[in-house]
């Protein structure tokens, strides 16, 4: 992986370029963003670059026997630490165990689309952990000799997937690093990584493209029409994952039973309601809370919908034909209870509550909700 191959974050590029050309890279860095804007690929240059052997005008050459090792993900020196789940409760879970689905993962998702990596572990109904089993790992590698590079590195993602007890063991080689080792963490969400292990790493922010760079690349890349590429942009959000996908069969899915849910509700089709609770509850615990994420944006831009305001909204042109008839029922009155009913959903599903059940609950509360008269 070349820094050339990145579309952009050129700026957080040229900087980790030239603290390792100094020879002033911190032990331990932080690269952390919103998900899907190719934070991975950034950091697996940098670890390229560290490793090169003869870089070549701030890029890894692509040559060396180092280079060529990274370029088919085999490094002996180079070591993933991502979130897994215990296939046995005696069994240690370490990321090595999984490491051909990781190259899978890494090769079929550049921009590590979080929610597929648990239906490629075969975990729907898992939240995957980095387990304590890891951080001994970690240690272990670590008091040993690299094996052919001189350093030895370990590229963590989502360290905010770790437990207490990982952390804590983490933290100890962090305070005590050995000279020949580098810690590459990559972060979706840095404020619920441990707050020992988040200061004791240099961190770099890495901002979302903004949409004309996204139109850009959607245009330059995959030849697409500028203006589908432009709304295509905005509804990505900064997101080079979802602007890239070729998968949109979740996102049609999830708008068809949010708007078949939303008009079973408003007529108070409780049998209906019923069916259809059951039927997203058996999208297994991930994907149901997915699509709750999903409702509770389809809210607010209905809510913004309703204001008339052009240019604000980030809908589809299926979801704003369903907009302009539904958007006059989700106003000032109901909006902010329907958006805590969703999150509490969420919530409760995300801790093993039985789906059916909070799905049913949901649909009854929207019920009353939807009929709530605009204070207008």
């Amino acid at each position: 992986m070349r820094f050339s191959d990145i579309e952009c974050h050129g700026r957080v590029a040229d900087s980790l370029r030239r603290l390792v050309d100094a020879g002033r890279l911190p032990h331990a860095v932080l690269l952390h963003g919103q998900p899907g804007i190719g934070k991975m690929l950034l950091a697996r240059a940098l670890a390229q670059y560290v490793h090169c052997q003869h870089r070549e005008g701030g890029e890894p050459c692509g040559r060396c026997p180092d280079c060529l090792q990274h370029q088919s993900l085999n490094h002996p020196d180079m070591h993933f630490v991502y979130p897994v789940f215990k296939k046995e409760s005696s069994k240690p879970a370490l990321s090595v165990d999984f490491i051909d689905r990781w190259k899978e993962f890494l090769e079929s998702y550049p921009y590590m689309e979080t929610e597929k990596w648990p239906e490629m572990l075969g975990s729907d109904n898992k939240q995957p952990v980095i387990y304590k089993d890891e951080s001994e790992e970690i240690m272990r590698i670590a008091s040993l000799s690299a094996f052919s590079s001189g350093k030895k590195i370990f590229l963590i993602w989502q360290p905010e997937k770790m437990n207490v007890e990982t952390a804590n063991k983490l933290l100890k080689i962090l305070e005590e690093p050995f000279a020949d080792t580098l810690f590459i963490l990559v972060s979706n969400a840095p404020s619920l990584i441990l707050p020992t292990i988040f200061s004791r790493t240099s961190r770099f922010g890495v901002a979302r493209p903004d949409d004309d760079t996204v139109c850009r690349l959607l245009v330059e890349k995959r030849g697409m029409d500028p203006a589908l590429a432009a709304l295509t942009a905005r509804l990505a959000e900064g997101s080079l994952a979802k602007a890239f996908s070729t998968d949109a069969g979740e996102e049609t899915e999830f708008r068809e039973c949010f708007q078949e849910l939303m008009r079973k509700a408003y007529v108070r089709d409780g049998a209906g309601v019923r069916d259809l609770t059951e039927r997203i509850a058996a999208m297994k615990r991930e994907k149901s809370r997915r699509f709750l994420g999903y409702a509770a944006r389809m809210v607010r831009e209905n809510f913004i919908y309703s204001y008339g305001v052009a240019g604000l909204n980030r809908l589809t042109p299926e979801e704003e034909a369903f907009s302009r008839r539904f958007s006059p029922f989700i106003h000032a009155g109901n909006t902010p209870r329907i958006e805590r009913e969703i999150s509490r959903a969420e919530t409760d599903i995300a801790r093993n509550a039985n789906a059916k059940i909070v799905l049913f609950d949901l649909a009854l509360k929207l019920m009353g909700l939807l009929r709530i008269p605009s204070p207008q």
